[in-house]
């Protein structure tokens, strides 16, 4: 069998592309949460040095590597159409489909040129229909194009299977790195693949030694492409991989406690084996944010229980031991070892974060994985064959039918990619801003160049104390009086008017760095064609600004197809806010109590108190969370789930000593409830 050269490889990668095109027109531009908030300034940042002049530009994904986003950014530059952009990189994001359509050649146990071109083509389709993968194609989102990366090794790993080279083995490992490099949550698979080179065929030694050249290839592609950006960071914080891993390198700039996302990882085993089936429901927050019904994973399932259930029956059949089946050869030894690859790398993935996003390489090699076992279980059925693999295709299509979101936020083609208009002013002026909620350093090549930018209100709150304090301070001075605040909305309103942010609103948060808003000096900029609204984190009377959506009635007024950034100048604070001090020590005890009751629901532990209004209001990243004080109560807010809101007792009573809580989390829901309390439940 040929596996160097499948059969017709230039039609079906240019229809791979044609699908690809085809999609992203159809779905529309994508103007999603995440490429406001970090992706086009990832990109800006990876080629120009911001870290003289920004701090927490856009949270902690400011300092994650930007090298893979510098692509989209350097289009967008260029002033071409968005739709002219969004075709270069949904033909890039193609390239997934050909490496899935060779993968699914090697796994194909026919030497018949159509049964293998036949093979990877489904493998390719099955591969497509997948509602994650159809949402980013031709977006800013960078989990294709690293992932294309992954499965390229994957792809040169089967062929090491099936003819042990070191070449791709070493080829592989160096592809695999360079894409963990780019994006850390591809170190899964690059561990997963040792369970691919444990199929080698090899003695023990042998494999060992391919492992070896694996895992120094691995590291070497890692440094090449960290190293770069690894060097910024530990000049300004002593943590190569900021904000990641400071359990161990211990920045004073960002928590050391453990950070690990919680959003899609299920709440028990139960639920973890049941996850492939509940991948079938067009729901949101099952393993995306979208919903993203999916068919494939509950159908590879039971194609393994057929497997299995045909190996037993063969291994304990009464016959000769010259008829007992032989030890897998060819594709057979590379359909195991991408199956025993895949079943490491789930179980890694689903224990990390459970977000599909980062399960790109993996689902095409699930598709892979169907395609392969369906043909090897009814070779001597081709019609049979035929008919699953078309049921397998149209019962997925329905899904994706059914009930599938296929973009964050779609936006009719036309024009360029950011529209923005930003006052001749704050073009030229070299500014500080301070930012409060996210979505903001977006505007960050817009502005004057020498511009700076501090996120201090948004995902991670920084405060005037300690290491985070010292730096903002440091730029505060070096910028006064050229200092501003930048925040979502039309306007800055008066507090006596209807409508989101106030400026009693923006003073408050603003305090901590003893700031106020010069209202006499403000403007606004805009963005045409907007994102969704941020998710709301509480219905409350002080609602916290910069993460919520305008009020109502703010609403009304404003064009649907407008995004406003509202900023104004400021001016030194030295009103007497000694009064909030006692009240910040009782809620900082009243929150660290909460904490210490239920460290499953509030984690990462102790992060910056905010002052919102009549709330004292601390957030946390692990969980979606976050835990106010105000109005006499104890409450918190899943921002992820809805708005609801779930009261913790009274603050008067957690003041006086800690109480205890029943607390944990319950089909992706958190709960808490004070025992022996009489406050609202």
């Amino acid at each position: 069998m040929n596996f160097t050269r499948p059969p017709y490889r230039l039609p079906v990668y240019i229809a791979c592309v044609v699908l690809a095109l085809a999609t992203n027109y159809l779905f529309g531009k994508e103007m999603a949460f995440d490429l406001l908030n970090y992706h086009l300034y990832a990109g800006f940042s990876a080629v120009n040095d911001r870290f003289g002049q920004d701090y927490f530009a856009a949270g902690p994904q400011s300092y994650f590597n930007p090298y893979a986003y510098a692509p989209f950014y350097a289009l967008v530059s260029t002033g071409l159409p968005a739709l002219a952009i969004a075709s270069l990189l949904a033909a890039v994001h193609s390239i997934i489909l050909w490496l899935s359509f060779e993968l699914g050649i090697a796994v194909c146990p026919s030497d018949d040129s159509r049964t293998r071109a036949a093979t990877g083509i489904c493998a390719a389709a099955v591969a497509y229909l997948n509602p994650i993968l159809m949402q980013q194609l031709g977006s800013s989102f960078a989990d294709i194009t690293t992932a294309e990366l992954v499965l390229a090794g994957w792809v040169l790993l089967a062929g090491a299977v099936r003819t042990p080279r070191a070449a791709p083995v070493i080829c592989a490992g160096l592809i695999i790195g360079v894409a963990s490099a780019l994006k850390l949550t591809n170190a899964v698979h690059a561990v997963a693949a040792f369970a691919v080179l444990a199929f080698l065929p090899l003695p023990p030694r042998g494999r060992l030694r391919r492992g070896f050249a694996y895992g120094a290839s691995l590291a070497i592609g890692f440094t090449t492409f960290a190293a770069p950006w690894s060097y910024h960071l530990v000049r300004m914080f002593g943590n190569p991989l900021f904000p990641m891993m400071n359990g161990v390198f211990r920045s004073p700039e960002f928590t050391a406690e453990p950070l690990r996302h919680f959003r899609f990882i299920p709440d028990t085993f139960v639920e973890a084996l049941w996850r492939p089936f509940a991948m079938l429901e067009p729901m949101q927050m099952v393993h995306s944010e979208l919903r993203s019904p999916d068919l494939r994973y509950a159908v590879l399932v039971v194609l393994l229980a057929i497997l299995l259930f045909h190996w037993l029956r063969r291994r304990f059949a009464f016959r000769s031991p010259e008829s007992m089946p032989a030890k897998p050869i060819g594709s057979a030894l590379v359909l195991a070892a991408l199956g025993c690859g895949l079943g490491a790398d789930w179980l890694m993935w689903l224990y990390s974060s459970g977000n599909s996003r980062y399960f790109l390489p993996m689902a095409c090699v699930a598709a892979v994985l169907i395609v392969g076992l369906v043909f090897r279980l009814f070779a001597a059925r081709p019609k049979a064959r035929n008919y699953i693999v078309a049921a397998i295709l149209c019962v997925q299509v329905f899904q994706l039918c059914l009930g599938t979101q296929y973009r964050w936020h779609p936006v009719a083609w036309g024009g360029p990619w950011f529209d923005v208009a930003v006052p001749q002013a704050l073009r030229t002026e070299p500014d500080l801003y301070l930012t409060i909620g996210m979505q903001s350093s977006f505007i960050a090549p817009y502005l004057a160049r020498g511009a700076g930018l501090i996120n201090f209100s948004g995902s991670y709150a920084l405060g005037p104390a300690g290491a985070n304090g010292a730096r903002i301070s440091a730029l505060i001075g070096r910028y006064a009086p050229h200092l501003r605040v930048l925040i979502r909305g039309a306007k800055l309103y008066e507090n006596n008017e209807q409508g989101e942010p106030r400026r009693a609103q923006v003073d408050t948060a603003l305090e901590r760095f003893h700031l106020r808003v010069d209202t006499s000096d403000c403007t606004t900029m805009t963005l045409t064609d907007p994102p969704s609204p941020e998710p709301m984190l509480a219905p409350d009377t002080s609602t916290p600004i910069g993460s919520t959506p305008v009020a109502s009635t703010a609403i009304a007024s404003m064009p649907a197809d407008t995004f406003y950034l509202a900023s104004c100048r400021l001016l030194p604070d030295s009103a007497d806010h000694s009064a909030q001090i006692a009240d910040q020590t009782a809620a900082d005890l009243v929150l660290d109590r909460l904490e210490d009751a239920c460290p499953k629901v509030f984690q990462p532990r102790r992060p910056l108190t905010e002052h919102r209004g009549r709330a004292w209001v601390r957030y946390y990243g692990n969980t979606d969370v976050s835990a106010w004080v105000s109005d006499g109560f104890v409450k918190f807010y899943q921002s992820q789930r809805g708005t609801f809101r779930i009261f913790v007792g009274r603050d008067s009573d957690w003041v006086r000593a800690p109480q205890r809580v029943s607390c944990g989390r319950r089909d992706g829901l958190y709960y808490a409830k004070v025992l022996d309390s009489d406050g609202p439940t």
